[in-house]
């Protein structure tokens, strides 16, 4: 029988996961997993790394995210199209809005508003409760047929009594009983990187930690046949988690970049547009007769925006500067987008082609068949001008400052380390 994992936490949980994305994924093929979802707490951060490494092996994977309200209430949610997808980032996106940074505000309710297109699996608590259920109910109402209940081994001597009060709660709200082994670490033996990482985040030391750490190295990747074992007389669970993967069809790769619609004179298409500022620019610039280098650049520039559908990511580039321009503020295009006559002639950029041999290629190529990359440099003092401007025209619902995310130095991982794995004593103890 075949099994998918589907709870698997990765280091893009901070302080949470102790395995990177691939790490994950890499282990779940050599399993010989049938697929392997990753669903960090609150964040999709993670899925790209995964979804690289994915697309060199066999395994399928799903994006999804590890939901988490603020009473306590968890679900795991795998889009199964474009639109569910749309709905999971649009709720996650709204819940960091309504929240101060590092944190994700969610309620029940904004996750059952959320929950068309998805499946979803709930997470139980140690203990079953009032309020557990009365989540799991209305998530079923919301969502039937596409709401699960999720089981995972805790390795205590209870287990047989616990998956029987689950599978009785799973059949009680019609939401079918789904194995998970609630995965923080890819291997065993990120065991202690795992028990440092909870001690960084609860701000304690190894001796302090008690309760809080994990009860045993339990939660790494594990086979279809260790699953089948764990969950003797409840197989159909494991059988479910690849039941649910087929109804997921959604992938990263269907996603692509999505320009805004800018404005062009009516009758006219945004390619018609931008060839139009592109001979009125080089008219500026060559004010004495366009060379006729210039115009072959031109034309096949046009070309290749054209057969690859760029105009609209140039107009915009186009507008963001003509708007600074017309503020009086500095600004100046950089980098591969100099190989451009097109940007030359839209003002974006000042290396002038006659003066310098371009390498157009370095900038489009078809062969790459990916967006090119247009950086434009704002003078330092007025560079807020410009945001809001964005802001103001696209309109805050449809604006976005690019997030990175933060790593780990060798230096602050010493420090932090160090001052968690302190003995009450004063003396350093080391968990291998």
């Amino acid at each position: 029988m075949d099994y998918a994992e589907l709870a698997v936490t990765t280091n893009f949980s901070f302080l949470r996961g102790a395995s990177h994305p691939q790490e994950m994924v890499a282990c779940a093929d050599e399993l010989g997993l049938a697929a392997i979802g990753i669903a960090d707490r609150n964040s999709f951060a993670g899925v790209v790394r995964a979804y690289a490494e994915a697309k060199e092996r066999k395994i399928k994977f799903l994006p999804g995210v590890r939901l988490v309200a603020l009473d306590g209430f968890e679900v795991l949610a795998y889009p199964t199209d474009r639109n569910a997808y749309g709905r999971l980032c649009r709720l996650l996106t709204n819940g960091n809005r309504k929240a101060k940074k590092a944190e994700c505000h969610l309620s029940v309710a904004d996750i059952r508003a959320a929950s068309e297109g998805q499946m979803l699996i709930a997470l139980p608590p140690d203990r079953l409760n009032a309020a557990f259920t009365a989540h799991l109910a209305e998530l079923g109402e919301a969502a039937p047929g596409r709401v699960f209940l999720g089981a995972v081994h805790r390795h205590q001597g209870h287990e047989r009594q616990r998956f029987a009060r689950l599978a009785d709660c799973a059949r009680r709200h019609n939401t079918p009983l789904v194995a998970l082994n609630d995965v923080h670490y890819h291997s065993p033996d990120r065991r202690p990187l795992a028990d440092v990482l909870t001690c960084i985040r609860e701000k304690c030391t190894i001796t302090e930690a008690g309760f809080r750490l994990n009860a045993n190295a339990e939660r790494y990747l594990k086979s279809a046949d260790e699953m089948l074992r764990l969950f003797a007389g409840h197989e159909d669970a494991v059988r479910r988690s690849v039941e649910i993967v087929q109804q997921c069809r959604f992938s990263l790769g269907d996603l692509k970049y999505e320009y805004p619609d800018e404005p062009v004179p009516p009758g006219k298409t945004p390619q018609e547009h931008l060839a139009d500022l592109a001979w009125a620019g080089a008219k500026k610039r060559f004010p004495h007769g366009i060379p006729e280098e210039i115009k072959t650049n031109i034309n096949e520039e046009l070309r290749i925006i054209a057969d690859l559908d760029y105009p609209r990511y140039f107009l915009t580039v186009h507008d963001v500067v003509a708007y600074a321009r017309s503020q009086n503020i500095l600004c100046q295009g950089r980098g591969s987008a100099a190989n451009s006559t097109v940007c030359f002639c839209l003002g974006i950029t000042e290396v002038n082609p006659q003066s310098t041999k371009l390498l157009f290629s370095r900038f489009i190529s078809q062969a790459r068949n990916e967006p090119p990359d247009i950086d434009v440099d704002f003078e330092h003092e007025r560079r807020e001008e410009v945001i809001q401007g964005i802001y103001q025209k696209y309109g805050k619902e449809r604006t976005a400052l690019a997030a990175t995310v933060i790593t780990y130095q060798a230096r602050s991982a010493i420090r932090d380390v160090g001052a968690r794995s302190i003995c009450a004593g004063g003396g350093f103890r080391s968990r291998q």
